[in-house]
């Protein structure tokens, strides 16, 4: 094991070395507290715990500091290789900053709705441990968006040849994956909760709000949320995410879809959506080879 070492810290620094110094600062803090968690116990002022994050305790600051928090040598493994497949395939589309608040959005949405979660677990069975036992931490929440972002911007991409996977089929099979293992009892519900809900935070993060020089958001067709799951079951789940949409346009949390025409020539009519840009559909024309991502 010790002769691998060198070998993963020169491959390590890397893959570091292209990033910004927001890819080097987060992985610098999460291998800190990786090595400050052999002397304290760093998950239990750093991570969500639901109970703490409720008031009157309101621990506000735990839902920046939870995606860096982790306490297993695979977990660190996983959080950095994360970090670095961002910082070399997403942040020179998006820059730095839109990395950064990409990263913040992402596990401040998981922090929340898993202590949201938990809370309505309590409420549901009057069992303390959903409220102070549970701690949400750990880079798994990034992790689930950044494979949202690459289904978006490289999906069609190959990840393995035998079977055959894309990377646009990636986020759910390891969503499935982690749901099995939680059945099983070999893995514990924050890290199936972590994962889930950085899926989740993560598209609705790119699909309606994300600035770009087309406006906000990708409408385009190829990232509709059904597109998620396989073929056969996506006419439902698109049916029942339209419906929800409906429900949030209403509400004004969501936008309704923009659609702009230009009849200028006579022949033809060009629609785009917002968040469709050619730039991007020809990438996902010719896409990019995209290493092996980290599992847990």
């Amino acid at each position: 094991m010790r002769r691998y070492l060198p070998v993963a810290r020169q491959h390590f620094l890397a893959a570091l070395a292209g990033t910004s110094v927001v890819v080097k600062s987060l992985s610098a803090a999460a291998v800190l507290l990786y090595l400050l968690s052999f002397g304290l116990d760093t998950a239990y002022g750093l991570a969500v715990t639901p109970g703490y994050l409720l008031p009157p305790n309101f621990w506000v600051w735990t839902l920046l500091t939870h995606g860096l928090v982790e306490e297993r040598a695979w977990g660190l493994a996983a959080s950095l290789a994360t970090l670095g497949t961002a910082g070399r395939l997403l942040e020179p589309l998006w820059g730095a900053l839109e990395l950064l608040v990409f990263f913040a959005v992402v596990n401040i949405s998981v922090g929340l709705l898993a202590a949201l979660a938990y809370f309505l677990t309590y409420v549901a069975s009057f069992h303390l441990h959903y409220l102070f036992a549970v701690r949400i931490h750990g880079g798994l929440g990034f992790l689930g968006g950044v494979l949202v972002a690459l289904k978006q911007t490289m999906g069609d991409s190959t990840v393995l040849k035998v079977p055959q996977v894309r990377m646009k089929a990636v986020p759910m099979l390891l969503l499935l994956l982690l749901a099995l293992l939680r059945l099983a009892a070999l893995v514990e519900s924050n890290v199936l909760a972590s994962y889930g809900f950085g899926l989740l935070s993560s598209w609705v993060y790119l699909r309606f709000y994300q600035r770009h020089s087309r406006g906000r958001g990708d409408m385009s067709d190829h990232f509709a949320f059904a597109t998620f799951f396989p073929e056969i079951l996506q006419p439902v789940v698109g049916l029942v995410a339209n419906l929800v949409h409906s429900v949030l346009v209403k509400v004004r949390l969501c936008r309704k879809t923009v659609k702009r025409y230009d009849v200028g020539a006579p022949s033809s009519i060009t629609i785009s959506l917002p968040g469709t840009d050619p730039q991007d559909a020809e990438r996902r024309r010719y896409p990019l080879p995209c290493p092996a991502l980290p599992c847990p």
